[in-house]
């Protein structure tokens, strides 16, 4: 059984045949959190993510009353975004996903995730984010995630 407490890394990207569903840019994402999370903390850095510099934007929000979220949007290719979240429960994820979900992202059944916790453990297929429902709904299928790699 996976512990409630249980913190992994989790990414979120459009789905792979279809990169720019979310119509994403470094600006849109920045302005969307700005709108949403007033007192978020933004930085927009070059990475070396490739051959080429790509531009990120690191953040921090608070998604619930003394509840962080830190994490990096990285901008590899026009309208194409993944974003990166660290060090977070099930419950923190699904709270940030759901406003990606449903505040950021131009298709709501756009949102592919995976987990850095699966991955470790053999596992690179990405998940559907639910295209409706609250952040239970959302923590319930990322806890199945987690637990997909279980021993049986």
């Amino acid at each position: 059984m996976i512990e409630h407490d249980l913190r992994s890394n989790f990414v979120f990207a459009p789905p792979p045949d279809d990169p720019a569903a979310w119509q994403a840019s470094t600006e849109s994402f920045q302005d969307a959190l700005t709108r949403d999370f007033p007192d978020a903390f933004l930085e927009i850095n070059a990475s070396a993510l490739r051959d080429v510099p790509v531009v990120v934007l690191d953040f921090e929000i608070e998604v619930e009353p003394d509840v962080f979220v830190a994490g990096t949007a990285a901008m590899p290719a026009p309208d194409y975004a993944h974003v990166s979240i660290i060090d977070v429960t099930a419950h923190t994820a699904a709270l940030f996903a759901r406003w990606l979900r449903d505040s950021y992202v131009a298709s709501p059944d756009s949102v592919r995730f995976l987990s850095s916790f699966v991955m470790e453990n053999g596992d690179e297929t990405p998940w559907s984010l639910p295209a409706t429902g609250d952040a239970t709904e959302i923590e319930t299928m990322l806890r199945s995630h987690l637990a997909a790699v279980e021993p049986g």
